[in-house]
C-alpha cells in the first residue's frame, strides 16, 4: 500500500515542517505555509526509464560537432555559449507579458527548420491559440508538434512515439505528475516534476527547455532548487512598455555567464539586435544635457556603448535621495562619497538620481568615472562633450584604476563615430590602427578638467 505522507510547505522558499505554523523560519513571510499530501508508489518512482548504459573512462567520450543544436538566434546562441547542448535542461524566466513564449516558438520553428523534431507542450493555452501566435511570428514547419496537455506522464508517453530532439514545457507551474496529489503550481509539484524531467533529458539525451514564471519580486516561482536542479538559467529581461529585451544568463554549465542578448519585440515577433550599441544611442542628441556621458561598458566579449544620465537638484529635506536605475546603489553611494571626499562636491543637501538609458545594468566598476563625472557635471552645470567616451574604476582615493579589455571598448566607440576617449594612466598605450583621440588621466579631479566644457 502507498505511504501517504502529509506536510506543510512555505509557496515562497519550500521550507517543510511536519505542523502548521504562521511564520516561515527559513523567509520570514507570514501565511505562506500551504498543507501538501504527498503520495508516492513505486511505479510512480520508476515512470521514467532508468538508462543501463555501461560505465567508461572519461577519455572514451567522444564529443561530436552535433553535441550542440543552434537555436537559429546568435544572440540566443551567444547566451547559451553556442547553441542547446543535447541532453540539457534550460529554465527561461521573465516576467509575464515580456515575450517567453515568443521567443522559444520562433527559436522552435528555428530548430525544426535544421530537420530536428521538437514537441511544444502548452500546459497554459490550446493547440489552436499556439497556431494563432505561430501564424503570427511566421512559423510553419512540418517537424513542429503541439501537445496541450497539463499531465507530465502523458507527456512522457509521447516521447517513445514521436523521439523528438527538443521538448519545451509552457510552463513548469502549469503541470503536474500523478505521483504527487498536491495542486500544479506548489513546491512538491514544481520540484517533482523537474526532477522526473531532468531524468528525462539525462537518459534518453532529450533538449528540455521549461519556461519559469517570476515572483513579483523577481525571483522564480518555486524552490530555490530549481535553479540548481537545471543546467542553465536564463532571465529574459526588459521593459514591457518598450521594445528592448535583453536574454542573460545567470547559470550555465556549458558556457559563460557574462554574456548577454539584445532583442527588439516588433508586430512579427522578436528581432535580434546584432549592434546593441546603436540601439542604445539612437536617441542621443549632439547637444547633450548637464550630467549626460557614454561610457563603454563590457559584457561578455561584447563591448557596449549606454548612455548614464544623473540629476542632482537641492532638497529642503534633512536626509537627501538617492536613486539608483540600472546602476547598483552602493556603488553609488561609494562614487558620491569620493566625489565629496575628493572633489569637494557638497551633495548633503542634493538628492542625486542616476539611470542607464535602454534597460540595460551596468555592475562592471568600468562604469565608475562616467557615473562620477555625470554627477560632477550636472552639479556645476557643465557639459562633458559629446564625442567623448568615459571609461575607468575609480578608488577610495580618487585615482583612476585600470580596466580590461580597453582596446575592444576604444574600437566600438571609434565604430559608432566617438573622437575622443577618457582612459585610466595606468592601461597600456594603444596599438597602432586607432584613429580616436585618446586621453590618460591618473585622478578624478584631473578627468573632470580635460572632459568638460562650460553650457
Amino acid at each position: 500500500m502507498a505511504k501517504i505522507k502529509t506536510k506543510w510547505v512555505c509557496q515562497n522558499c519550500g521550507y517543510e515542517t511536519p505542523k502548521y505554523i504562521g511564520k516561515c523560519p527559513d523567509c520570514g513571510n507570514w501565511g505562506t505555509l500551504v498543507e501538501e499530501t504527498e503520495v508516492k508508489t513505486p511505479a510512480a518512482v520508476q515512470s521514467v526509464v532508468i538508462d543501463d548504459s555501461p560505465i567508461c573512462l572519461i577519455n572514451e567520450i567522444e564529443i561530436t560537432e552535433s553535441i550542440r543544436i543552434p537555436t537559429g538566434f546568435e544572440e540566443f546562441d551567444r547566451v547559451l555559449g553556442g547553441g542547446l547542448v543535447q541532453g540539457s535542461l534550460v529554465l527561461l524566466a521573465g516576467d509575464p507579458g515580456i515575450g517567453k513564449s515568443t521567443l522559444i516558438l520562433q527559436t522552435a520553428g528555428n530548430i525544426c527548420g535544421q530537420n530536428k523534431k521538437l514537441i511544444y507542450v502548452c500546459a497554459e493555452e490550446s493547440g489552436s491559440q499556439v497556431k494563432l501566435r505561430a501564424k503570427r511570428l511566421n512559423v510553419n514547419t512540418d517537424n513542429l508538434y503541439v501537445y496541450s496537455q497539463t499531465n507530465l506522464e502523458a507527456v512522457i508517453n509521447q516521447l517513445d512515439t514521436i523521439k523528438p530532439d527538443v521538448l519545451v514545457i509552457d510552463s513548469i507551474q502549469s503541470v503536474y505528475t500523478s505521483c504527487i496529489t498536491s495542486s500544479s503550481g506548489s513546491v512538491s509539484q514544481i520540484r517533482e516534476c523537474t526532477n522526473i524531467l531532468m531524468d528525462i533529458a539525462k537518459n534518453k539525451n532529450i533538449t528540455v527547455i521549461i519556461i519559469g514564471h517570476v515572483t513579483k519580486d523577481g525571483n522564480i516561482a518555486g524552490p530555490k532548487v530549481l535553479e540548481h536542479m537545471v543546467d542553465t538559467v536564463i532571465y529574459f529581461e526588459g521593459d514591457k512598455y518598450k521594445s528592448q529585451r535583453l536574454l542573460r544568463a545567470i547559470k550555465n554549465r556549458f558556457g559563460s555567464t557574462n554574456e548577454i542578448g539584445v532583442f527588439n519585440m516588433v508586430d512579427n515577433g522578436l528581432v535580434e539586435v546584432v549592434n546593441p550599441s546603436e540601439l542604445f544611442m539612437k536617441e542621443r542628441t549632439e547637444n547633450a544635457a548637464p550630467g549626460s556621458v557614454i561610457i563603454a561598458a563590457k559584457e561578455g566579449t561584447r563591448a557596449l556603448l549606454v548612455e548614464v544620465q544623473a540629476l542632482v537638484g537641492s532638497t529642503s529635506y534633512p536626509s537627501p535621495r538617492r536613486v539608483s536605475t540600472g546602476i547598483e546603489y552602493n556603488r553609488l553611494l561609494q562614487i558620491i562619497a569620493v566625489l565629496e571626499k575628493r572633489i569637494g562636491l557638497n551633495l548633503s543637501k542634493h538628492d542625486v538620481y542616476v539611470n542607464t538609458i535602454g534597460g540595460i545594468d551596468i555592475e562592471e566598476p568600468a562604469a565608475d568615472l562616467g557615473i562620477a563625472l555625470a554627477i560632477a557635471t550636472c552639479f556645476r552645470d557643465v557639459v562633458v562633450d559629446s564625442d567623448c567616451v568615459i571609461i575607468g574604476e575609480i578608488s577610495l582615493s580618487g585615482e583612476i584604476r585600470n580596466v580590461s579589455n580597453i582596446e575592444k571598448r576604444i574600437y566600438e566607440a571609434q565604430k559608432l563615430g566617438f573622437k575622443k576617449a577618457i582612459i585610466p594612466k595606468l592601461n597600456k598605450k594603444l596599438p597602432d590602427g586607432f584613429n580616436i583621440e585618446v586621453i590618460q588621466v591618473s585622478r578624478l579631479s584631473e578627468a573632470i578638467k580635460v572632459c568638460v566644457y562650460k553650457k
